[in-house]
């Protein structure tokens, strides 16, 4: 039993490396478009390299202040990407069209949803990822009007790369005594991988999916580090036009 619980903890370990290493190249990735667009993208940055630092913690240490900071912080990073690119379209109608007011908004309830997180901690996990819902209906609103294969390409493979990510999670949760008597273990640590991948993908989107709104002068050209031409590589966005910061 020891040996098995060092290698779950060894393969929960290396799983959150990949955060550590997306959310800094994504940072240098992404800065040509933060100094155009927001300088909060390098925040969302860090708050994806602090899922991995929390992550790493409450998995070492299963206790429950590892586990409540790796699930605020990837609340905190879910209100921030809101903040930043929801499309004003999407705005509740009492806020008009202020992103100020919107962001004051969801600041307020990231804030009371934050000590709610610590009466039911049971629970915060499925509400975090209820909040993809929300999310794949934007994203389904904005692929119906838009006729960009890039940005179909790439909705594409993230819902893909999210649904093979959730069904190892789901599949954790629910199934855990099957994959025991089976002895694979390593469904949790799959979920971390696929996850921290689509981190780019989602990042990617939501850019995209924003420029339309807020960026008419300037073109966003997908790009893949380390090379275009390679059949696998981490997306971003390379801007063009007129540069003015937002």
């Amino acid at each position: 039993m020891d040996g098995v619980m060092a290698l779950l903890m060894a393969g929960w370990l290396f799983s959150n490396v990949t955060f550590l290493v997306f959310g800094p190249l994504m940072m240098f990735l992404m800065h040509p478009y933060a100094q155009v667009r927001s300088h909060w993208v390098y925040i969302i940055c860090i708050l994806f390299m602090a899922i991995g630092l929390f992550s790493m913690y409450f998995h070492m240490t299963l206790s429950f202040l590892g586990q409540i900071l790796d699930e605020i912080a990837i609340l905190w990073l879910l209100a921030g990407s809101y903040g930043i690119w929801l499309p004003r379209c999407y705005f509740p109608a009492f806020l008009g069209q202020s992103r100020l007011q919107f962001v004051f908004l969801v600041c307020i309830t990231t804030i009371v949803s934050t000590f709610l997180s610590f009466l039911k901690p049971t629970i915060n996990a499925y509400a975090l990822n209820s909040i993809a819902v929300h999310v794949f209906y934007i994203v389904f609103q904005e692929y119906k009007k838009m006729d960009n294969k890039e940005l179909r390409h790439i909705i594409k493979v993230t819902v893909v790369l999210w649904a093979f990510a959730f069904s190892s999670w789901i599949s954790d949760r629910l199934l855990c005594s099957f994959w025991q008597w089976i002895n694979f273990f390593y469904l949790h640590s799959i979920w971390h991988v696929l996850i921290s991948i689509t981190f780019p993908y989602g990042i990617v989107i939501m850019a995209l999916v924003d420029a339309r709104y807020e960026m008419p002068d300037q073109t966003l050209k997908v790009r893949y580090w380390p090379q275009d031409t390679w059949p696998v590589g981490l997306p971003y966005v390379e801007v063009s036009g007129d540069h003015k910061s937002c």
